[in-house]
């Protein structure tokens, strides 16, 4: 018997296994196109417009004072404390807390690839991985695009559960990805998020020349302090729960 390709009538296939092959080929190239089709309407709608920030470093030429993280300059707001997070085995900057009020936000900048984003990967797995500790994470559109908001279970300094709420924003930019963590009352309060959303909508991430693997932490420092300025004060962790399971280092203190 002979079998012949799909589409042509004049070219007997001698063994089914052929046949089952080029058509697993045909399904797999059919798969492929729809993907990238999907891909491309999906990345369409995921785009965040950064004209007015977050920036990168070649988009800014003015006289703004900024506060030099390294990879990230930030943009001081009335009544901001900058805290920044420590590994203290690597003597190495994780990343930057800017406190208002009795809310904070957490930044951190990680190299991406030139083109693809990231954040809808990186939002879907930090989903995954608070609603497999019992928590809730919810996709929302917000300020910067689409966000997280997210209840994550903690437990007070005195042993009861409590549940902390949390919003997670994510912008591509170009080989760079920032990500931002609002806690505390500003977390569900759209008034007392506005200063903390600015200070995320005003950073500039520096993004250096070294080749690095997609979601790298760009490297971060303790920014100089002026002469005539207090030295930095050096505290212990605040809000430690608020942010699990993401655990938090010894913190410096600068009051802007």
């Amino acid at each position: 018997m002979a079998i012949f390709r799909r589409g042509r009538r004049d070219e007997p296939l001698d063994h089914v296994d052929e046949l089952d092959e080029l058509e697993e080929s045909e399904a797999l190239d059919d798969d492929a196109e729809n993907r990238d089709a999907a891909d491309e309407e999906y990345e369409e709608e995921e785009r965040f417009n950064r004209a007015r920030g977050p920036f990168d470093a070649s988009e800014v030429d003015d006289d703004i004072q900024r506060i030099d993280l390294g990879a990230l300059l930030i943009t001081p707001v009335d009544g901001m404390q900058l805290r920044l997070e420590l590994d203290q085995e690597q003597q190495s900057v994780v990343s930057a807390h800017a406190l208002v009020g009795d809310s904070s936000v957490q930044l951190q900048a990680f190299a991406a690839p030139k083109t693809l984003g990231v954040w809808p990967d990186i939002r879907t797995e930090i989903a995954d991985s608070i609603t497999a500790q019992g928590g809730t994470a919810d996709v929302v559109d917000g300020p910067l695009g689409r966000e997280l908001a997210a209840t994550i279970p903690g437990r007070r300094p005195d042993g009861r559960a409590q549940d902390n709420t949390v919003r997670f924003l994510g912008v591509d930019g170009p080989r760079w990805f920032l990500r931002a963590v609002i806690s505390g009352p500003a977390a569900t309060d759209d008034a007392k998020a506005l200063a903390l959303v600015d200070v995320v909508r005003t950073a500039v991430v520096v993004r250096d020349d070294e080749a690095r693997p997609p979601r790298e932490a760009l490297p971060l420092r303790v920014p100089t302090v002026p002469t005539d300025e207090p030295e930095p004060d050096v505290s212990g962790p605040e809000h430690a729960d608020d942010l699990r399971p993401f655990e938090r280092g010894p913190e410096i203190t600068e009051v802007r």
